[in-house]
């Protein structure tokens, strides 16, 4: 066993971790993220552990409503990636393909797959837990729909700029969209956030939804003005998203694809 070669296997990693944007975000990333996420609900179960709340009904729908968000982007970016990944994008952009139609069908994709693992979802925690994130029936439908939407422009946004910058930068596809997670309140009320989340969460069109499915939960009724101001802030942002997806792909025409490889 020699020194030297040992040293040298463990030069080779140093190097490709300082440049892998994959292992400095594994690294990182999502150690902080968790640390985050998980500390306010702890903080927040903790708090109200003698409350008559319906814990697990709060973590469980927040869990399973998450799911149509997570499948509404991952469809759009993933999409993409796998498009990058096989080397694809060419033969795409010489076939009458059209971009509305592009970008169309991973929208479908997303609801189509977003709805059966919702189902799949709810299905599971009610055989699991006798819990059912159904018994509001079409007062959530408002709050799917701004879920999926949020999905989307997230999507086009990570989709976009993977068009700019490749496959170099390819974990931004899974880690930006957990990026909003904390902000989102999705487990607890977003006032248990630092002041200055509280900010960012007001801007985050996911945080009105599971501020209101709390609400909904515990006193059964919908806050419309909730629903209003999240579908307002989903159409400013996927507006600017497909500007920006768009400016992305008119880009890749003129600069060749080669080169996001």
């Amino acid at each position: 066993m020699k020194i030297h070669r040992i040293y040298g296997i463990l030069l080779r990693y140093i190097y490709n971790f300082r440049r892998s944007y994959d292992s400095l975000t594994d690294a990182f990333y999502w150690p902080v993220l968790d640390l985050f996420l998980w500390g306010l609900t702890s903080a927040y179960l903790q708090k109200h552990s003698g409350d008559s709340v319906n814990i697990l009904l709060l973590i469980l729908s927040g869990i399973v409503f998450w799911i149509i968000f997570w499948r509404a982007q991952y469809e759009v970016t993933m999409g993409f990636l796998y498009e990058l990944w096989n080397k694809n994008l060419i033969n795409l952009f010489v076939s009458p393909l059209k971009f509305s139609e592009w970008v169309t069908a991973w929208i479908t994709m997303g609801i189509l797959k977003g709805a059966a693992s919702f189902l799949f979802a709810g299905l599971l925690a009610f055989l699991l837990y006798k819990t059912n994130i159904f018994i509001y029936g079409l007062a959530t439908i408002p709050f799917m729909a701004i879920l999926l939407v949020a999905g989307w422009w997230i999507g086009f946004l990570i989709a976009g700029t993977l068009m700019r910058f490749g496959v170099k930068i390819q974990t931004i596809a899974w880690s930006i969209p957990w990026l909003f997670a904390p902000f989102s309140a999705i487990y607890y009320p977003v006032d248990i956030l630092p002041t200055w989340a509280q900010y960012i969460s007001r801007m985050i069109p996911m945080s009105y939804v599971f501020e209101g499915m709390r609400e909904l939960m515990s006193a059964g009724k919908l806050d419309w003005s909730k629903v209003v101001i999240a579908m307002g802030l989903n159409i400013l942002y996927l507006t600017l998203a497909i500007l920006f997806l768009r400016a992305g792909f008119n880009r890749l025409l003129k600069t060749g694809v080669t080169k996001i490889y």
